[in-house]
């Protein structure tokens, strides 16, 4: 396992960062349906596999299951006996939780209610990376960001991140950060796959440029690209995207980017789930690969792609098959070409 740098804290997280969004649930509730149901010993089971292969890394949010995962997470950190200080944890907050008008949202007062009902869901004093879900359009960045500030100060939490945000209001976040003395965002925890490069348009070079920390999530896009599925194929009953076919994707063009990394795994002798993990790790930008799972198994297979080496060849092959489309200004860019590019300026004499 590798560790990589929290953003541009000292902390470090594994490469591998365990979801938590398939621990607790009904399976027939109305939100995440089909994400997961896992009874308690279960979770301590997929925890107990994910620690012992050298994840450090768990993350989870209020939401998922109404508090049920949170709740889990840290029953199973507490009958493992593991030390406080060997995982960091991360959750999130901003989504709905409640009926009620603030029980919701990025305000002061949801951020301060919320991170204490997660904290002691989780059995702990601290949360290592407190993450705003959600972009929430009413309440004013600086407010968001005092509040956060506020909790680390008190030693609530020690980083806070955000997820699901756009580049220029993460951008934005950073400026009034450096304007008011506060606490930055540190992480962007976001939608990435081999089938869904959006992110690599502004989030990456805004993440490149800052030194933030970029936690994917959902990188075989919701199962679309564990092999299971295909052109002409059926929907596997058992699987997630037969009640919550979601992150949208255009099939047309994921089936030939899992035929290549169909025929590569075939020739490595692994799986298909195990060759996109592997693409996403080989990605400099990317700070740690969120993994869920439903049994051990399946744990094992993800995990495993952090020793799947993929050749420089096959990265480029899947490149290629994967490049998203150009969009404006990006095919102005190319078109302008990179004289301006930093390298040393020469000039004839």
């Amino acid at each position: 396992m590798k560790y990589k740098q929290l953003g541009s804290t000292g902390l470090f997280v594994s490469e591998i960062c365990l979801g938590a969004m398939t621990f607790g649930g009904d399976p027939d509730a109305p939100n995440f349906r089909g994400m997961g149901h896992l009874d308690q010993d279960q979770v301590d089971a997929i925890v107990g596999r994910a620690l012992a292969a050298g994840v450090n890394f768990i993350d989870t949010a209020d939401t998922y299951f109404m508090g049920q995962s949170e709740r889990m997470v840290g029953q199973a950190l507490r009958n493992l006996g593991v030390a406080r200080k060997d995982v960091v944890i991360a959750t999130k907050t901003s989504g709905i939780v409640g009926p009620g008008p603030n029980d919701r949202g990025a305000s002061r007062g949801h951020i301060m209610d919320a991170v204490r009902t997660s904290l002691e869901r989780l059995q702990t004093d601290h949360i290592d990376l407190y993450q705003i879900h959600q972009t929430d359009l009413v309440t004013p960045l600086d407010e968001t960001l005092r509040a956060l500030d506020d909790l680390r100060g008190q030693g609530l939490i020690r980083y806070f991140g955000v997820s699901n945000w756009h580049a220029w209001r993460i951008a934005k976040s950073l400026g009034l950060s450096e304007a008011r003395h506060v606490g930055r965002v540190e992480t962007v925890q976001a939608y990435y796959s081999i089938a869904g490069r959006d992110v690599e348009r502004e989030l990456v070079p805004l993440i490149e440029a800052e030194r933030l920390g970029l936690m994917v999530w959902s990188p075989l896009a919701g199962g679309l690209l564990s092999g299971k599925f295909g052109p002409g194929a059926e929907t596997p009953a058992d699987s997630r995207r037969a009640s919550f076919d979601f992150p949208p994707v255009d099939t047309e063009r994921a089936w030939p980017i899992v035929a290549a990394m169909r025929e590569i795994g075939d020739a490595h002798g692994v799986s298909v789930a195990r060759v996109a993990l592997s693409w996403l790790l080989a990605k400099p930008h990317v700070m740690s690969v969120i993994v869920g799972a439903k049994n051990t198994d399946q744990l094992d297979d993800n995990l495993a792609a952090i020793t799947l080496n993929l050749s420089p060849g096959e990265i480029a092959r899947l490149d290629e098959v994967s490049a998203p489309v150009a969009e404006y200004p990006g095919w102005m860019l190319t078109f302008l070409g990179d004289n301006r590019v930093p390298k040393p300026f020469v000039t004839s004499t």
